[in-house]
């Protein structure tokens, strides 16, 4: 015994390498026989010697340990083993099958709670018939009964594991074909299921001679891919090279995101602009619930690691009358009545921000931020002194315009009819100066925008307004007009609206990181961040809800942007902003 502790103080005695003590934790599912959770140890070795930390997540239904045990990795491998239920795509199960309930109830769960946090997921024989009718596709439940064509190859041989079989051909521009750098490579598959109809959002990167498919990917806007056949046994037990590539891939997508999660975990991360508070009528969506509606909830904003979020009480541009103008403030005093009431009602994963020191001490307490917005001064009419009620709701910005002129301003869209702001508008803008409201330029005429420029004593921002350089768009701003407003001390928020980022096809979330890199090559990253607008038409592949926002610190961290700038991006930028415009609130 004696031995054996000086054994262990001479091991821990020293100073382990940084890159040891950051290695991503990989989570693997499990097989369950005999009442144990149990797995082939070629899956653990084939993790540790690819730099990841195996972490076996016991077999259980409870979603309150796989919730846990999720939040603990960064990332997922779903292993092999028994046949997958027919029920699970609406098939009686096959004769031929030997399944295990308790094991698909688990599987099951594990992948929507990964898929959910965007963890990088890689599935092996099993697992990747599990990703697969997870996602909407189907599978062959038995390939000699099943599959219509005159069969070439026995896909359930029973040879050593570690014995390469057959031959597959890798798809060109496939991710495998990145990893392998060849077409094709011997593979040992061992199995009588098989991919039969691929689910939405994949593609086939593998299949045998025969015609089965043996690999598929959702890359690059799902970072999930599986295998048919078993590269475990290769790596660990073959010593294929080829195969330990598959691993070392994986360990480093799990690594970039581990990088994005503590990001997230350090600084605040927030969404400048969503329009959540329009799905409320009727009180159809409760944020602290997580939705099939709402993209942005809190249960999507925790999955995602977004601390706070400005949710917007859009008031869409009416008539301009006495009787109008009022229906037009009831409206917004209903919707910020309820955004306060739901926070109320989810006191216990919520908070009102005002100021920001609001917003770090609730990510202290461990609950989401929600800031209040206005997006369209309509809803003052022509009554400045209702910025002051809003002001005292908490209303921090707001919208001057929205598609059209309103008694403030001419709007980017639409007839001018001040030639930028009216003298309404000048005062407007003063008393926001005086109030320590910002003033949002989002949807605002180019003249307009100029002028609150001139008139502001304040920085200034743009909620959701994306680059014009590269989406040619009345709504986008120019590069003198980025210039501009960064000269002003202010900050872009980039919008994840399709039409704001690409003309002519469907964005994607490579689309709003250009516009990033376009803001940050103009003016600095001082001055860019994120304004989803989402639940008003923002959401783009890639990123789509609340949850999917941590993929854009993935792709910054893809193209080398440093911790401080990404620090900045995420929220830094806009609370520079509003700290500013907050302090020079005259009292």
């Amino acid at each position: 015994m004696d031995r054996l502790f000086t054994d262990f103080n001479t091991a821990v005695s020293g100073v382990e390498p940084r890159s040891r003590i950051h290695r991503p934790v990989i989570g693997l599912s499990v097989n369950i026989a005999d009442e144990a959770s149990r797995l082939h140890e070629a899956y653990i070795r084939s993790v540790a010697d690819a730099g990841g930390i195996p972490l076996l997540i016991p077999a259980s239904t409870d979603i309150n340990i796989l919730r846990h045990a999720v939040e603990c990795i960064d990332g997922l491998i779903l292993t092999g083993g028994a046949d997958v239920g027919g029920e699970y795509f609406g098939e009686d199960t096959h004769t031929t099958a030997d399944v295990d309930p308790l094991r698909d109830a688990y599987d099951f769960l594990l992948l929507r709670l990964a898929s959910d946090r965007q963890l990088p997921i890689f599935g092996i024989c099993r697992g990747v018939q599990v990703i697969n009718i997870g996602f909407g596709g189907d599978i062959w439940q038995d390939i000699p009964a099943q599959y219509p064509i005159q069969q070439t190859l026995t896909h359930s041989l029973q040879i050593p594991r570690e014995k390469p079989v057959h031959p597959v051909t890798i798809a060109e521009n496939s991710l495998l074909k990145s990893i392998f750098g060849k077409s094709s490579v011997e593979v040992n598959s061992r199995h009588h299921q098989a991919i039969r109809k691929i689910a939405d959002g994949f593609k086939v990167s593998a299949v045998s001679p025969d015609g089965i498919i043996e690999a598929i990917e959702g890359y690059p806007f799902r970072r999930i891919f599986g295998v048919q056949w078993h590269p475990e046994n290769m790596a660990s037990e073959g010593g294929s090279d080829e195969m330990k590539r598959l691993f070392e891939f994986f360990i480093s997508e799990a690594s970039l995101f581990k990088q994005a999660k503590d990001i997230h975990n350090k600084y605040l991360t927030l969404d400048s602009h969503c329009d959540t508070p329009m799905l409320f009528a009727d009180r159809q969506v409760n944020i602290g619930l997580r939705s099939d509606i709402a993209q942005a909830d809190l249960v999507k904003m925790e999955e995602g690691r977004i601390d706070a979020v400005f949710m917007a009480a859009y008031i869409p541009q009416g008539l301009r009358d006495d009787a109008s103008h009022d229906r037009s403030m009831e409206q917004a005093l209903e919707l910020l009545d309820e955004v306060k009431r739901q926070i109320a009602v989810n006191a216990d994963h919520a908070g009102l921000a005002v100021t920001f020191e609001d917003a770090y001490r609730l990510k202290d307490e461990n609950k989401r931020a929600v800031f209040l917005g206005i997006e369209n001064g309509y809803a003052i009419g022509s009554d400045i002194d209702k910025l002051t009620i809003f002001r005292d709701m908490g209303v921090v910005y707001m919208t001057l315009c929205h598609n059209g002129a309103n008694d403030l301003c001419d709007s980017a869209v639409g007839d001018a009819e001040y030639g930028g702001l009216s003298p309404l508008g000048r005062d407007a803008v003063a008393e926001m100066n005086r109030l320590g409201m910002v003033i949002d330029l989002s949807h605002a005429a180019e003249t307009t925008f100029y002028d609150v420029l001139e008139e502001s004593s304040a920085p200034v921002i743009c909620s959701h307004s994306s680059a014009r350089t590269l989406c040619d768009h009345p709504r986008n701003l120019t590069d003198d007009q980025i210039r501009a407003i960064a000269d002003k001390g202010g900050v872009v928020q980039i919008c994840l609206y399709s039409g704001f980022l690409a003309k002519r096809r469907p964005a994607t979330i490579m689309d709003a990181v250009d516009h990033i890199d376009h803001v940050v090559a103009l003016v600095g990253a001082n001055h860019v961040g994120i304004g989803s607008d989402f639940d008003g038409g923002g959401g783009i592949e890639g990123c789509g809800g609340s949850n999917e926002l941590i993929n854009i610190t993935m792709e910054l961290l893809r193209r080398e942007y440093a911790e401080e700038d990404i620090a900045k991006i995420l929220g830094g930028s806009l609370r520079r902003v509003v700290d500013e415009v907050q302090r020079l609130r005259i009292k």
